[in-house]
């Protein structure tokens, strides 16, 4: 959030909301007990959408440099119509970008660098590569 802008003090007001997270449980209608999760904040917290949408805009702005740096082709709709590298929704995204080791590559170093800086982890085994047709297996 500093990179983008935001002044220290807001930036501290945020991880002091995330760091402070603690549960309990109720058992028989009673609190009981008292956890406090390693990993801040988890998804279905109210302020979990609008950090995502802090950690899914310098995402954005990584896709974006490496396809403007032509890292990444992105895909081709028709000729005429500029390359699409990237589609974000809530909480996926699809990186478009062509079948070769150069790309490959570039968009592991996106998503180590987002990692790195989010503190957020890709799950490989929830995500998915798929090829077009004309690609041989």
């Amino acid at each position: 959030m500093l990179k983008m802008g935001f002044c220290t003090d807001w930036v501290n007001l945020v991880m002091k909301c995330v760091e402070s997270t603690s549960f309990s449980f109720i058992i028989n209608r009673e609190p009981r007990g008292f956890v406090k999760p390693s990993r801040g904040i988890r998804q279905g917290d109210p302020i979990s959408p609008y950090l995502f949408l802090f950690c899914a805009e310098g995402l954005f702005y990584l896709i974006q440099d490496v396809a403007y740096r032509n890292s990444i082709k992105g895909y081709h709709i028709c000729n005429e119509a500029p390359s699409l590298s990237h589609l974000l929704f809530t909480y996926d995204s699809i990186i478009f970008c062509g079948a070769n080791k150069e790309e490959e590559h570039a968009i592991k170093g996106i998503l180590d660098q987002y990692e790195t800086t989010s503190g957020q982890k890709v799950n490989f085994s929830k995500s998915n590569v798929l090829f077009g047709k004309g690609i041989p297996p």
